[in-house]
């Protein structure tokens, strides 16, 4: 199965014609949910501020056979995303925006209901439908460490290598390194087109044509970056604390939180005559929901107060467990682990090529492997019978950001995975 995210970004490039400019980027891939598909992409780094990147696509498929309750139907992929972020607030030195939103139609999409450790990868439920969502973000840099000098996170690159950062990475936590905390506002909605599994059940809105899962609230967040470039680090340590919340505002179906913590470590390592960057990277990532309740059901076979399946401790997917499904796996705790050895190959046949619309600042061969599990408790049995899988991946630096293709295997198969940026980095 092939599946893709339509994220990308472009960054400034100080030694080309392709500075501060638009970029155009079509692009084609395929899917169990949307089928073959194709877009095009706009991106522009630096826009109204150095630090701001604005990217934007849209992206249709051709038609696909389905069945939409009990009846053959015909079904096509479509949508848009856009994004901007890290734009400095008018009369601030710290206080930083950004905003997502995604709207899209797919035609087979997949919810294991059903998520748990020991569940089934034929467990799926599989319709027609939307899933849209918008975030905000607002993060304030702290003036401590390197957020007193340099709260935009700018930095010199060259080549696609930061440079002048020769002694950062890996000191003491909060006096030497970037912090920041802030607030992110998260909405979000599916619904599906079939709907008999749904008619007697909380999922079934009174006056609308289709079941829904609103979900809406609240993210608060500590990022602490020491690395010598968050980007693509080649030494030093991230780590994150963030509490999700939604309220049962609005809409929401239902209310939930989650809390999760994620630390990641970095270790520069000798290279050999054909690489110009070795490194051993390192990932931890574990989450619990508080309000989750396993003994009460909202709706047969749905706990109460439960995130949804895009949502919580859940494995599975372009960013945790790369060789099982999206969101594959979802349960009330939650604990992962990665291993990256990832390595800048001195070979680059896409260097100084003018009619590329991008610059390729060089290419880099990934092999990693994954553990994680889902539980309906967090206890040692987090991390006895874990899942696991390997893969390897091939990633460039495309305009002063990765693209990654990953191929990663496991028991329940093999799957690839078209996105932007490293897995686990911020």
């Amino acid at each position: 199965m092939l599946s893709s995210t339509l994220l990308s970004a472009v960054e400034n490039d100080s030694n080309t014609t392709k500075c501060k400019t638009w970029i155009f980027l079509p692009y084609a891939f395929s899917s169990d949910a949307t089928g073959f598909a194709g877009g095009i992409s706009t991106m522009r780094r630096s826009l109204f501020q150095p630090q701001t990147r604005f990217t934007a696509t849209l992206f249709t498929g051709l038609p696909q056979d389905v069945t939409i309750n009990e009846q053959p139907d015909e079904a096509t992929f479509s949508g848009g995303f856009i994004s901007f972020s890290d734009y400095k607030l008018p009369y601030t030195d710290r206080l930083f925006f950004s905003f997502m939103a995604f709207k899209s139609y797919f035609p087979k999409n997949r919810y294991y209901i059903d998520g748990s450790h020991t569940s089934h990868k034929d467990d799926v439920y599989i319709s027609s439908g939307d899933s849209d969502f918008f975030t905000t973000t607002f993060r304030y840099t702290l003036p401590i460490g390197e957020g007193v000098d340099n709260p935009e996170g700018l930095y010199r690159l060259e080549g696609g290598f930061c440079v002048g950062r020769e002694d950062c990475g890996g000191s003491v936590p909060f006096i030497t390194g970037r912090t920041s905390v802030g607030i992110k506002t998260f909405f979000q909605t599916d619904n599906t087109e079939n709907t008999e599994m749904w008619e007697d059940s909380i999922w079934w809105e009174n006056g609308t044509s289709r079941p829904t899962w609103n979900t809406n609230g609240l993210r608060f967040f500590l990022t602490h970056d020491n690395t010598d470039f968050d980007i693509n680090p080649s030494r030093g340590y991230q780590f994150q604390l963030q509490y999700s919340k939604d309220f049962g505002w609005g809409d929401s179906l239902q209310s939930w939180d989650f809390l999760e913590f994620k630390y990641n470590h970095y270790f520069e390592l000798d290279t050999f005559s054909f690489t110009k960057q070795n490194v051993l990277a390192l990932s931890l990532w574990t989450g619990y929901s508080f309000s989750w309740d396993n003994d009460t059901e909202i709706s047969p076979g749905f706990d109460a107060h439960r995130p949804p399946m895009w949502e919580g401790a859940r494995l599975g997917g372009f960013n945790r467990m790369r060789g099982y499904d999206q969101d594959r796996f979802s349960d009330k705790a939650a604990f992962y682990a990665a291993a990256e050895y990832r390595a800048i190959i001195d070979y680059n046949p896409l260097k100084d090529i003018s009619w590329i619309p991008a610059k390729v600042d060089w290419f880099q061969v990934v092999l990693f492997a994954e553990a994680g599990r889902v539980h309906d408790q967090y206890t040692i049995d987090l991390v006895n019978d874990m899942k696991y899988d390997a893969g390897i991946s091939l990633r460039a630096m495309v305009s002063e950001l990765p693209i990654r293709f990953d191929v990663a295997t496991s028991e329940e198969g093999t799957y690839l995975w078209l996105m932007a940026q490293h897995p686990f980095d911020f």
